[in-house]
């Protein structure tokens, strides 16, 4: 409890803008492969980038929380914060991961195609209703043996090691 109350210094205002930026970047990567890239995420690839959208925004007031000189426990507070939201981007990517590899089932409703919308009209509306999202199973994309939720669970590890950082460290 003694280093949340301790005073912030240079490192956690350094810290809290550095992880805005990661966060900011690692989402913005996931979008890039969606919009130009052409990957189109799974429901479970959609709920891994949550912590990123809620984090980053947290991160820029940890960011101006330090810069003003508030009170230091709340800097601390929202950097562990940003710790609780990576190590659940984490648990995330490893669920996912682990669905991948078939080492444990994903939700039910993962690229589910309901029966109703196949023998619809042939109008261009209605070809939306076809269109069938990728399995939670199959990793679109592989880099140096890992999947896109693989390196997520990466990126989240380490940003939440460096909010850790952020947050117990002395000035």
């Amino acid at each position: 409890m003694m280093a949340l109350v301790s005073p912030t210094g240079r490192q956690q205002t350094a810290i809290a803008l550095f992880l805005a930026l990661a966060m900011a970047a690692v989402v913005g990567t996931a979008l890039g492969f969606q919009h130009i890239g052409g990957y189109i995420p799974c429901k479970l690839c959609y709920e891994q980038r949550t912590p990123y959208y809620v984090g980053a925004p947290l991160m820029l007031l940890a960011f101006l929380s330090s810069m003003l000189r508030l009170p230091a426990v709340l800097t601390r507070l929202l950097l562990l914060a940003g710790a609780a939201l990576m190590l659940y981007g984490l648990y995330l990517g490893v669920y996912h991961s682990g669905v991948e590899w078939g080492r444990w089932a994903g939700p039910t409703d993962c690229g589910a195609v309901d029966p109703g919308t196949t023998d619809s009209g042939n109008g261009v509306l209605d070809q939306l209703d076809k269109v069938i999202p990728p399995s939670c199973d199959k990793a679109a994309l592989r880099v140096l043996g890992l999947s896109m939720a693989g390196w997520n669970a990466v990126a989240s590890l380490v940003l939440a090691v460096v909010a850790l950082r952020g947050a117990f460290s002395r000035g």
